[in-house]
């Protein structure tokens, strides 16, 4: 495969292990990089290997999100046959924009990747939301160096799940000294690297340092605050034990950590900024250095438990967790043996495998051609998810012919008569002791199986047979870029039942209000049997809007795939047959939940606007159906009109959980 990235930190020479790491791993990686950048309050020139295939690019500007690069380094780059771009500057940032706007201009139709580590969720001034919003909607993955950051580029747009990668460690540089013996009358010492920034909480280091009277300190770094910190210090009357020791190079940190007992890491959240990583503390778990961390942002999820963690500007706490490593050798083997564990997960082949695994799920290049040509259905895990609502008499029929599979039932209605029947069949019983609708139950089940499995979703009122789950299986994984098959559906007459819709909007309202829906090219299969790739899982993420309750969960999730390049088919050797019963007697329910399930879809893929001209198309082909037709179609059409003048999210009645149907004496849905 043949990457191009972009990133102004790859000045750094050590930041590029990421990419000599992919090439060792068989792939063409050519870089952009900044010709030079400040970093660590250093600045730093590129400096390339011979042989290296990194270009420099003079930038414009000095802030991260405000700066551009010199054009012509990525018009030549941007000018080769790559696979796919991937671009290491935030979604919001001008760099970003330039880069996607020269893509267009050079017609490269490669997928691009983004990256964000901005975990507080801040609302851009224009354009820089517009360009946000236009670059993760059109993205094929975003990578994260924690989970909020994620969290927050799926709400923004982005139309999978976001991917959290730790920033790598050069596990060859930063190593462990052999032995840890203290030094006899020595004063323990902890340390501090990085920026001399009000955020990074080094008073805070200052202040719990004085509650310890026996403790040095030696502080790495540079900034604004360098001169406040040292009057610290002084009004503290621990400035004889504040080293400075100024901004180092990297190759000089490794060392640093090595000089130290313990490392602190005291961030502080403001406003604007709050720890979205933390690097100095894994650099410093890989030199067998403890590390203490405030609560700040990402840092307790990095460090899990290879540190101590104390609430971000506490001194009195901080001094605690320092003395506590400093003086109980137990607390500092612990520590210095976890973190030396965690350092590990952070190496940069563990880094380029994650990055691969994305660039794969973006290209569809799942492995070398020969290897995916070799694939069989045998060799692929398949795990059967069915969502059940009561009716053990219907979902006896659909357990009956899976039972030489895999299977799990998520019983939305908690029912013992659901339960025998699931035990009777061989299957995996869950009761999720809530009736949360089927993305819900779906999401479930996806927790508990096999990640590394295909799988097949099963309504409780259908049923399909191993051979043609085995066609289905066998389509799947003959085209690389199928998210989802499904077989053609018959209903208990034998009656062909459509299969393949096309995904709502705004626009298909009124052509299907004209009568002329038959028109418009079918782009999804629904999901009563419906056989999903585990990659397309991983990449486009689970049922997660739970805001759909029984209905349009896979249009809604058919549409963020299709985003993301991939494609869903019909496959006409493969049968199923759908009674269509399972999941509400009551057909006035079944019709509430669907047009508001309409709704979800239409203001989140559309917006209010979007919607309002959806309703109105609802509205007007409703009054003119209500008017001209007869008898029951035409009591529907009226119906459906006055559901829509009501608001059909707004009337839909769901049930909060199964306790609460049962005591007030309604059945299940």
């Amino acid at each position: 495969m043949w990457a191009l990235r972009v990133s102004h930190s790859a000045v750094v020479d050590t930041w590029r292990e990421r990419e000599r790491a992919l090439r060792r791993r068989g792939h063409r990686v050519d870089v952009v990089s900044a010709a030079q950048w400040s970093e660590g309050g250093r600045r730093v020139t590129l400096s390339a290997r011979p042989g290296e295939a990194v270009a420099p690019a003079r930038t414009f500007g000095s802030h991260p999100a405000l700066f551009l690069y010199d054009p012509r380094p990525l018009w030549r780059a941007l000018g080769r046959p790559v696979d796919v771009i991937d671009i290491h500057e935030e979604p919001f940032a001008l760099a970003t924009a330039e880069v996607l706007a020269l893509r267009w201009l050079r017609r490269q139709r490669a997928p691009y990747l983004l990256y964000s580590a901005q975990n507080i969720d801040k609302h851009y001034p224009v354009p820089f939301r517009w360009l946000e919003r236009a670059a993760l909607r059109h993205a094929s993955g975003v990578h994260v160096c924690n989970d909020g950051a994620g969290r927050i580029v799926e709400r923004k747009g982005f139309a999978g799940r976001a991917r959290t990668i730790d920033l790598g460690t050069d596990l060859t540089t930063f190593t462990p000294t052999s032995t840890y013996a203290v030094t006899p009358g020595r004063a323990p010492v902890v340390g501090f690297a990085g920026r001399f920034d009000a955020a990074k909480g080094v008073d805070v280091l200052l202040r719990a340092a004085a509650l310890e009277p026996g403790l040095r300190v030696r502080l790495a770094g540079d900034g604004p605050e360098r001169a406040a910190l040292a009057a610290t210090a002084d009004a503290l009357g621990i400035a004889d034990r504040v080293e400075m020791v100024g901004a180092l190079a990297p190759e000089d940190l490794p060392d640093f950590y090595r000089s130290l007992d313990v490392l602190a890491v005291p961030s502080l959240t403001t406003s604007s900024w709050v720890e979205q990583f933390g690097r100095v503390a894994i650099e410093a778990m890989a030199c067998g250095t403890p590390v203490v961390v405030s609560d700040s942002g990402a840092l307790p999820a990095v460090v899990g438990a290879a540190a101590l963690v104390v609430p971000e500007g506490d001194a009195i706490e901080l001094a605690k967790a320092l003395s506590d490593v400093v003086h109980d050798t137990e607390v500092a083997a612990r520590l210095r043996e976890a973190g030396l564990a965690r350092a590990a997960a952070t190496s940069w082949d563990r880094i380029a495998l994650e990055h691969e695994v994305m660039y794969r799920a973006a290209t569809k290049q799942w492995a070398e051609r020969a290897d995916v040509e070799g694939e069989k259905v045998e060799d692929r895990a398949l795990e059967v998810v069915v969502v059940a609502y009561g009716r053990p008499d219907l979902l006896a029929e659909t357990l009956a012919p899976l039972r030489g599979l895999s299977v799990t039932v998520v019983d939305n209605s908690s029912s013992p008569d659901v339960r025998a029947v699931v035990e009777q069949a061989g299957a995996d019983y869950v009761d999720p002791g809530r009736n949360g609708g089927f993305g819900a139950g779906v999401n479930v089940a996806l927790g508990r199986i096999d990640p590394d499995a295909d799988v097949l979703l099963v309504n409780p009122d259908a049923v399909v047979h191993e051979d043609d789950v085995a066609a289905l299986h066998r389509v799947l994984l003959a085209e690389p870029d199928l998210a989802s098959v499904g077989p053609v559906q018959v209903d208990s007459g034998g009656r062909p039942s459509r299969v393949e819709w096309p995904f709502p909007s705004p626009v298909a309202t009124w052509v299907e209000a004209v009568g002329l829906g038959r028109l418009r090219r079918n782009r999804y299969v629904i999901g009563s049997v419906l056989l999903l790739r585990r990659e397309a899982v991983d990449h486009v993420g689970p049922f997660d809007d739970e805001r759909f309750f029984l209905y349009a969960e896979e249009a809604d999730w058919a549409h963020r795939a299709a985003r993301l390049g991939w494609r869903h088919a019909l496959v006409p050797t493969a049968r199923a047959t759908h009674v269509g019963a399972a999941t509400s007697a009551d057909p006035v329910s079944r019709e509430g939940h669907f047009h508001a399930a309409q709704e979800v879809y239409l203001r989140k893929h559309h917006g209010a606007l979007g919607w309002q001209v959806g309703r109105a198309g609802q509205v007007v082909g409703s009054a003119v159906r209500g008017v001209v037709l007869p008898g029951e179609r035409g009591r529907s059409a009226r119906s459906r009109l006055r559901l829509y003048l009501a608001g059909p999210a707004r009337s839909e009645v769901r049930p909060e959980d199964s306790r609460r149907q049962q005591s007030a004496g309604v059945g299940a849905l």
